[in-house]
């Protein structure tokens, strides 16, 4: 054991402040000279990640205090990207527990604990936020204490030591009403109660690949915790290929990374503890060993929990294809989804068995929107389906995935939120009256999940909170209600006017303004009644020697209703297509022709 080496991952519920206590660390482990601007959310290196305030991807970091290496995992909270967290607690030896002291545990805490006390890892509780207005910091200690003991904690990890304290404004205690100093005591807490990394320095090499890196010099970089020997620049190593049942592929070490503040550092070796970052491999994957043994075998890697949706991306085949985007065709796409596969041990993709057509697999909808959307700024156009549920059959009996979701709201929108619920098949297992809000607790399936969380924003003008977590499979649910309005469909191609927008939108609510590209087929507009309708949206006015085009027409168009990429892709329905492209996000039907839509209604496909 290295006794100077602690490796932690940082988990909690999304939004709980991760990332920011993480910058707090950094800055008070020394990364940031004197004089450099200190970053906010430094570890949310990805743009998607700045814009949407959320963690992604895990990542790895160092902090060097008091002659101790603390190597540290970000981790996300979003319950669609818990294979990220699974995978990180692989390299840890425990876990800093974070929780808002005003929120309490919420859905993604009792995943990940569950994850972490199955692992035998070790835990050290932060009360976090205890400046915020109403914080009930010894209330929230007290419900992170229940929820121990319902996930069948140990006695060990039961007795986790607690520290209370703002990250944002960079302090911790012991006990509340100390001193507000530094970050001193989570520091020492770490090095106390955490173990160094189990590893076998007497032992040869061999690793358990749990990350992929990327670098343009030297390629894919395997990440992760050696968990025996030393490794040296230029040693020959195999590599047992997880996904080829242990197939042995020769190489040498070229490079060897440690983490280092906010980067990476080239050392020559580095020993049994560490987490480091290696390269020199024409291939290697998530999950992979690397040993320095001929007669090695290859190390258990925990499977990922499996995907619960799944949506189907194909090549964009509407009249508009390839005027925004370079990337249109299936190899293209297949090439892109494939790269995706190697870093993303949560995602499934299969070909369908259309040309052009691909099975994509995950977790949730925001997992996917976050493909697609870096898809799209890589300069790809393709068309995504809505998502719909792996179903099962067990027994002959066919069954869905079920989930138990939290929604916050506020107490005068109970009402309206538990009818939504009910037209979803939702059941109601709890309802919790907090200072200024109500928590309802249901169970429903996950196909009514679908789409909900845009309701629960609408319907609380934005103070709604939804979290939510797989529960179970059970039985089918029969038919469930996720939207209950029609579609405005365009009849002919050309740009709109605001002439013919305004007559559209006496017959809706409209999705487009005036002078966009449309053609027929696309979504223009939501028609209130449960049926769809076709409009005519690039109908100009007729001229006469008395009025302009324009006269009398430019006032009484409200504004068009904008759709975000997740909003879009849980609006659509089953006969109904997202094309995506660099700069538009486009609703259309699957079939474009009216004529021929119709006869496929009437044969029922």
């Amino acid at each position: 054991m290295n006794q100077n080496i602690r490796n932690i991952a940082i988990i909690a519920h999304v939004d709980h402040g991760k990332t920011t206590l993480v910058d707090k660390l950094l800055q008070e482990g020394g990364v940031y000279r004197a004089n450099q601007a200190v970053e906010v959310r430094a570890m949310d290196s990805m743009d998607l990640e700045k814009e949407k305030g959320i963690t992604i991807k895990a990542k790895n970091t160092s902090v060097h205090w008091n002659g101790k290496i603390v190597n540290i995992l970000d981790t996300p909270g979003h319950a669609d990207f818990g294979g990220e967290v699974e995978r990180a607690m692989r390299m840890v030896d425990g876990v800093l527990l974070l929780v808002d002291a005003y929120d309490g545990p919420q859905a993604q805490t009792r995943f990940v604990l569950r994850k972490a006390l199955a692992l035998g890892l070790k835990v050290v509780i932060v009360i976090n936020k205890i400046d915020r207005d109403n914080a009930d910091p010894v209330k929230m200690y007290d419900k992170v204490l229940e929820l121990l003991m319902e996930l069948n904690a140990t006695e060990e990890q039961f007795d986790a030591p607690v520290v209370y304290g703002s990250g944002r404004d960079g302090y911790m205690m012991y006990k509340l009403g100390e001193e507000k100093k530094n970050m001193t005591p989570l520091f020492q807490t770490i090095i106390d109660h955490v173990p160094p990394p189990f590893a076998k320095p007497e032992d040869p090499f061999h690793m358990l690949v749990s990350n992929i890196d990327w670098s343009d010099y030297v390629g894919r970089i395997a990440v992760g915790k050696i968990l025996g020997g030393t490794v040296k620049v230029g040693d020959p190593v195999f590599v047992l290929r997880h996904a080829e049942g242990g197939k042995k592929v020769r190489a040498k070490v070229t490079k060897i990374f440690e983490f280092t503040g906010l980067g990476q550092r080239e050392v020559e070796s580095a020993q049994a503890g560490n987490i480091v970052g290696i390269s020199g491999f024409e291939d290697v994957d998530i999950g992979d060993t690397l040993d320095i043994r001929d007669d090695a075998h290859p190390l258990p890697f925990t499977q990922i929990d499996p995907p619960t949706l799944e949506m189907q991306f194909s090549v964009n085949d509407g009249p508009l294809v390839g005027q925004e985007g370079k990337l249109v065709t299936s190899r293209q796409i297949r090439e892109r989804l494939m790269r995706e596969l190697k870093t993303n041990v949560s995602i499934y993709i299969d070909d369908a068995d259309r040309a052009g057509v691909f099975n994509v697999k995950a977790r949730g909808s925001m997992q996917v929107a976050v493909l697609v959307e870096t898809m799209r700024r890589e300069g790809y156009e393709l068309l995504v389906s809505r998502p719909t549920v792996i179903e099962k059959v067990v027994d002959g009996v066919r069954m869905e995935p079920y989930e138990t979701v939290w929604i916050e709201v506020p107490d005068e929108c109970v009402g309206s939120i538990m009818q939504n619920l009910a037209n979803r098949k939702g059941q109601l297992t709890n309802m919790e009256k907090l200072s200024h809000s109500t928590m309802i607790e249901a169970t429903i399936t996950t196909r009514g999940l679908i789409g909900l969380e845009i309701d629960v924003i609408n319907a609380t003008s934005g103070r709604g909170v939804t979290s939510h977590l797989f529960k179970e499979y059970g039985p089918y649910a029969g038919e469930v209600l996720t939207r209950l309005t029609g579609v405005i469909t365009a009849t002919e191609a050309g740009e709109t006017t605001t002439y013919a927008l305004l007559m559209v939108q006496e017959r809706g609510k409209l999705f487009i303004g005036p002078g966009e590209q449309v053609y027929e087929g696309m979504i223009v507009g939501e028609n209130p009644r449960n049926e769809d309708i076709s409009c005519n949206a690039v109908r100009e006015k007729a001229l006469t020697n008395f009025r302009s085009q324009g006269s009398g027409v430019a006032t009484g168009l409200i504004p068009a209703a904008k759709m975000s990429l997740e909003r879009s892709i849980e609006y659509i329905a089953a006969d109904e297509l997202l094309e995506v492209t660099p700069k538009n996000l486009r609703l259309r039907k699957r079939i474009l022709n009216s004529g021929e839509r119709q006869k496929a209604k009437k044969s029922g496909k």
